[in-house]
């Protein structure tokens, strides 16, 4: 055991006319007698007392208090009351003070947070700093607040370093609560970051952190105490026989307590000299204070925890010796504001036990009852009620402090004081503990009362006292209640932290709401939902019926878009490019995350103005993806409306997209641009210029990386299938905007890839670009099954056929012909180990293109199962033989012919509007000529064309002599070309 190292020596004891030099010597003799002679130990004790003495004889004096202690809060109300004091220094963030007279629109408990989104001066990856000081009503620090800001003519200085500072000193390491929080990451309860969520990942400051730095002092009084955790040796050892003491007794033990801890510290350089560094900073803003002003020190009252009160520096006091240069703040900005708190946040954050903190307001209001001692309360404070306790008489403002006594020789010299058997409460929270868990499930009954009650005074006597504690009847609920599994959501440890007080959460009001909070609240009044108040409220939303709440609407979109899951969920409707419902339901939680309401209140003053600023970090962050851009582009138009906005961000996805060397974006610019083309296609008159820029370099730039994507090993074969997804889906207006397809052409030319489904890939690229046929791709896939070698490889092709579906969706046919003969045809040993694979595939790479393979699949296979033994796959079905007609079908065709001559007489006029849209101008034949087979003069008139029929039928018998006897027009046709007109038959028959 080492004593902490000092930064400047202990002041002298005065042993002549020292208040402590009676219990120095007793000190001395017990050192002596225990260490045989002087050593540390000595110096331990003696340098304890010099400290006590040092704070004692201050002329400003110190009230020294523990964090969130009834206790504390009990002696502060009544210094308060006897002193008056007209000036207050508090230990707290010196830039936290003008949000102090908001907490009279708060209910209790709150924190003071301050918060900067962006640094300057410290690494980016803080960001965003905060820091919060949680308050609750059994505080010291409250009653200080309290006192201070409705009696007039008291000023209150809060005079600790600044939340800026907080993090400057901090720079020489991570914070020490991060550095906890990693250390104890293994043993931590699952629940601490539910516990925690109030707070976020703010770094708490509190006023007066007294517990043992020395692990072993800490162990040592948790086993000798007979008690688990410090919190509880902390309410059996200080808090109840502190509660009813003086005030001179209060301090000194408390100097004592602080000193002790002090000394024994481990010698952590860094931690004992932030701890310093803030000593200096408070002394030396309390004397620039009473410098500036001219108060009398007897007139003030420091506030600080114990820990900081028996400080040993060089500026300690008014009349300190030494000289301390405050540093500047940085240029972060920062913002403050309120913040709802919990007992269970405070708990969590500061690595109290769980439920310590609603034992402790227990407590308070216990305290209040028994002393009838009146605490300040803020006027007009939510929550609180007025206290009609007499207020008792109290000295005169600015009567001199009486002279210090030894109080400390006899409360350390007095046994402890058992407390008397309080029957009556101890018989409430039995009977209050097993109806609370009979409605959680547990089978509970009077006999558990019984039992609790029992076991409560046994483990309380086992502990050496006589009135059971809240811990000790904690301890015994679980024994005589809890079973091997819990019934429901809560065990009975939980149980009973909510009847000593439950997890009490505060709020902010309305008034102490940034103005971005405020207008959120105000925007959604035509709810008529109380959404300040903690739950979940049911809003509904019949657009149609009142358009009014279309306002609403867009605001509720706008906090799903910002605000953490859950506050703002929607139960019906949806929103979308070119989409909005006319009846939506929501389930509103305002109130329950009302931190991250207030935060965003940070950032701007309305939410429109936020997430345009989210969205422009977003897209210009130095790690933005063209995917990222592309997302921002959507979510502007789809919550902010207006081209302003989407058409900046769009041309920033311009600059990124050239900028990338990798496609592993490929599949969510794909997808993007898709949406946001079917969008403007419909909704505006023409397309945006930077959506055209885009597709185009688009266009350019994944045709320069295909061939390396097809080679590369980090490329998924997603990836790749969806650049040829936006090569082949983007190229009509790719062309059109001035594009060349030879550069497609050529990149699949040079693509060579090694990868089964890269080569697949590519086979569906040249069946696309027409440089591949279908029937040689079949070949192609029956080949690689003939493969034995192959046949191992197979799965992997099909994959790559599946992905094929997203730039070649036409494909269809031919994937499910692959995998039907990959089922049918590959071994068990190779398809079984596959069929994970494949169903991986669909389900996360291809979940949009299954049902266009179960649709082609429902078309080509039977719909009944009583088909499925005859059906035979249009694969593997014979090529059908050409039919040929007989004699007796030509001759009905062309007595067909013959009828459909006989409707130009009967209907001239139909007949004349064909000719003049033909251009004919010959007219009728006249009615003495005999009617004539259609066509039989064309073939006299052109014989060329005749000739180049009879070439390309294959008749080489040429035309009859010229001597033949004449007939009809047409008629010596058949005569002279047998073959011709045989083979002129069977065509018109086919067709």
């Amino acid at each position: 055991m080492s004593a902490a190292p000092e930064s400047a020596p202990a002041s002298a004891p005065v042993v002549g006319d020292s208040t402590f030099a009676g219990l120095r010597d007793r000190l001395h003799e017990a050192a002596v007698a225990f260490a045989g002679g002087p050593d540390a130990l000595e110096g331990i004790l003696l340098g304890m007392i010099d400290d006590v003495d040092r704070a004692v004889r201050e002329p400003l004096e110190i009230f020294p208090v523990c964090h969130h202690s009834p206790a504390s809060a009990l002696a502060m109300a009544r210094r308060l009351r006897e002193k008056q004091p007209k000036v207050v220094y508090l230990e707290l963030c010196e830039d936290m003070a003008p949000l102090l007279t908001e907490l009279r629109n708060c209910r209790l408990p709150v924190a003071v947070q301050a918060f900067a989104n962006e640094v300057d001066g410290f690494p980016p990856e803080w960001a965003p700093l905060s820091v919060v000081a949680p308050i609750t009503e059994a505080s010291a620090e409250y009653q200080a607040i309290a006192y201070a800001l409705d009696t007039p003519g008291v000023e209150l200085v809060l005079v600790d370093r600044s939340s800026d500072h907080v993090f400057q000193w901090d720079s020489r390491g991570r914070p020490a609560t991060e550095a906890d929080a990693d250390a104890d990451a293994d043993t931590a309860d699952p629940d601490d970051a539910a516990r925690a969520a109030l707070h976020g990942e703010a770094v708490g400051v509190e006023i007066g952190d007294l517990r043992p730095r020395f692990a072993e002092l800490e162990e040592h009084l948790l086993r000798h105490g007979r008690v688990r955790h410090w919190s509880e040796w902390w309410h059996q050892y200080v808090e109840l026989p502190l509660g009813d003491g003086d005030h001179d007794a209060y301090r000194q033990v408390m100097f004592l307590i602080g000193s002790l801890f002090r000394r024994l510290a481990p010698g952590d350089p860094s931690r004992v000299r932030i701890d310093e560094d803030r000593e200096r900073y408070m002394w030396t803003r309390m004397r620039e204070h009473l410098a500036a002003t001219g108060t009398d020190p007897e007139d003030c009252l420091y506030v600080c925890g114990a820990f900081h009160a028996a400080s040993r520096v060089e500026e300690f006091g008014v009349a300190g010796s030494g000289t301390y240069e405050i540093s500047p703040r940085s240029a972060t900005v920062w913002q403050h504001g309120l913040i709802p708190s919990g007992h269970a946040a405070i708990e969590a954050q500061f690595a109290l036990a769980a439920g310590s903190v609603s034992i402790a307001a227990t407590e308070w209001a216990k305290s209040l009852r028994r002393t009838r001692v009146r605490p300040y309360r803020l006027a007009g404070q939510a929550g609180t009620r007025k206290s009609r306790a007499k207020q008792t008489a109290v000295p005169a403002a600015g009567a001199s402090r009486p002279a210090a006594t030894d109080r400390l020789s006899g409360f350390l010299g007095r046994p402890p004081a058992l407390d008397p058997l309080d029957e009556a409460e101890l018989l409430g929270w039995c009977v209050d503990i097993v109806g609370a868990a009979r409605r959680n499930g547990y089978l509970a009954s009077t006999a558990d009362a019984i039992a609790v009650f029992e076991t409560s005074i046994l483990l309380a006597g086992m502990r050496g006292r006589v009135k059971p504690t809240p811990y000790d009847f904690q301890d015994a609920a679980v024994t005589c209640i809890e079973k091997d599994a819990v019934p429901g959501r809560r065990d009975v440890r939980r149980l009973v932290e909510i009847m000593m007080g439950g997890d009490r959460t505060g709020q902010v009001g309305y008034d102490s709401l940034p103005p971005l909070a405020r207008d959120v609240h105000d925007r959604l009044e035509p709810l008529g939902l109380k959404l300040q108040q903690r739950g979940v409220r049911r809003a509904l939303l019949d657009m149609a019926s009142q358009p009014e709440l279309r306002a609403c609407s867009d605001v509720l979109w706008m906090l799903r878009r910002l605000l953490p899951q859950g506050a703002a969920r929607t139960v019906m409707g949806e929103r979308t490019l070119g989409e909005r419902s006319i009846q939506e339901s929501w389930d509103l939680a305002l109130g329950t995350h009302q931190r991250a309401l207030i935060e965003l209140g940070y950032e701007g003053v309305s939410i429109e103005q936020v997430l345009e600023q989210r969205l422009r970090r977003a897209a210009y962050a130095p790690q933005a993806t063209a995917a990222t851009v592309l997302e921002a582009v959507e979510d502007a138009t789809l919550y902010l409306g207006g081209r302003r906005l989407a058409d900046e961000l769009g041309t920033r996805a311009l600059e990124v997209l050239a900028s990338e060397r990798s496609v592993d974006g490929a599949p969510e610019v794909l997808r993007r641009v898709r949406r946001l083309l079917a969008y403007y296609r419909t909704s505006e008159p023409a397309l945006p210029p930077w959506i055209e820029s885009f597709v185009k370099a688009g266009y350019a730039h994944y045709c320069t990386l295909l061939p390396t994507a097809f080679t590369d090993e980090d490329a998924t074969v997603g990836q790749v299938a969806a650049m040829l997804g936006f090569l082949f889906g983007m190229e009509s207006l790719a062309l059109s905007l001035g594009c060349d397809r030879a550069q497609l052409e050529l990149a699949v030319a040079q693509s060579h890839p090694e990868d089964p489904s890269k080569t697949a890939l590519l086979w569906a690229a040249q069946v696309q670009l027409g440089t591949l046929s279908r029937e040689r791709l079949r070949a192609r896939c029956d080949e690689l099954l003939a493969n034995p070698l192959v046949v191992p490889a197979y799965p992997r092709y099909l994959s790559g056929f599946v992905h094929a579906l997203e730039p070649v969706p036409g494909l269809a046919d031919v994937v499910v012909e692959a995998v039907s003969n990959a089922f049918g045809r590959l071994p068990d040993a190779v398809l079984l180990p596959w069929l994970p694979t494949l169903i991986s595939t669909l389900r996360s790479g291809a979940a949009d293109l299954a049902p266009l393979l179960i649709r082609e699949a429902g078309r080509i296979f039977p719909g009944r199962l009583a088909a499925l033994d005859a059906w035979i796959p249009p694969w593997r079905a014979p090529a059908p033989a050409p039919v040929r007609r007989s004699a007796r079908a030509a001759e009905q065709a062309a007595a067909d012919v013959r009828r459909g001559a006989a409707l130009a007489p009967a209907h001239p006029a139909a007949f004349d509007a064909l000719a003049a849209l033909l251009g004919c101008t010959e007219g009728w034949a006249p009615a003495a000529v005999p009617a004539a087979p259609a066509g039989t003069a064309l073939l006299a008139a052109h014989p060329a064309t005749c000739d180049a029929v009879a070439d390309l039928l294959g008749c080489t018998e040429g035309w009859a002599p010229a001597t033949a006897p004449p007939s009809p027009a047409g008629a010596a046709l058949p005569a002279r070309h047998p073959a011709s007109a045989t083979a002129l038959e069977s065509l018109l028959a086919a067709t």
